[in-house]
């Protein structure tokens, strides 16, 4: 038991650390010309956008479902998960100033450490394929919320890297909660890794995708995740006939 606590611990902290360590390379003197820049910030963007479709496609919904047993109440339970980020991410944006890519890493960072958490004991493999791919996203996501969070009044460089340097211990923290209470509820820990795919495809299209986002409307996202779980709904339908 006592392994575990520190290989989950050390997977998450690992994990997490690609935060503060995207924000230390945005600090580096910006890019010029101003249109490089500009062109490598939304690389990095879409980098972490395609890392997060690719967590969800491979790790969380496969996972999900098979804990599940395959049942078609993943669905709603996905899409419930669009809603509650959407929600969450609606309340978070009107209290601080929208910050949509620091909205993103927590909002996503969180729910997966406690996935890992609770499959640590139950798919080794996958705790570690899922703990490289959270390090994967979380690393350009740092990066574009040092950009975003420093650019907000009051925040020098160093005070932005603390603030992120302190966002490392969520991953622990959720890590061990997935351990103690869900890795012996496959079904709760199923629902959770649904629910955060459902979370992850609407930041996808709300706050990573530009070319889908209308100021201030939260429909299309919203919709993204609906056409995403009506696909799902005929691939399954059709493997259960």
């Amino acid at each position: 038991m006592l392994w575990d606590v520190v290989y989950i611990i050390g997977l998450t902290t690992l994990a997490g650390a690609c935060i503060p360590l995207g924000g230390l390379l945005a600090s580096f003197e910006r890019i010029r010309p101003n249109w490089l820049e500009e062109e490598f910030r939304h690389f990095v963007i879409a980098l972490g956008g395609g890392i997060l479709l690719g967590a969800v496609s491979v790790v969380l919904i496969p996972k999900g479902q098979a804990s599940m047993e395959d049942s078609l109440w993943a669905i709603p339970v996905i899409f419930a998960g669009g809603v509650l980020f959407f929600v969450v991410e609606h309340i978070l944006g009107l209290k601080n100033r929208e910050s949509p890519q620091l909205m993103g890493v927590l909002l996503d960072f969180i729910p997966e450490a406690i996935a890992l958490g609770g499959l640590a004991v139950v798919s080794p493999n996958t705790a570690v394929l899922m703990a490289v791919l959270i390090a994967m996203q979380n690393l350009p996501e740092g990066f574009n919320g040092y950009r975003e969070l420093s650019s907000q009044p009051g925040y020098t460089s160093r005070k932005t890297l603390i603030f992120m340097s302190c966002l490392v211990v969520a991953g622990p923290l959720a890590g061990l909660l997935g351990y103690f209470f869900l890795s012996d509820r496959p079904l709760i820990l199923g629902g959770v890794m649904l629910m955060a795919s459902g979370g992850i495809l609407y930041l996808i299209f709300q706050d990573i995708a530009p070319q889908s986002r209308l100021t201030r409307h939260w429909a299309p996202p919203l919709g993204a995740v609906v056409g995403f779980c009506l696909a799902l709904f005929s691939h399954d339908l059709v493997g259960h006939i």
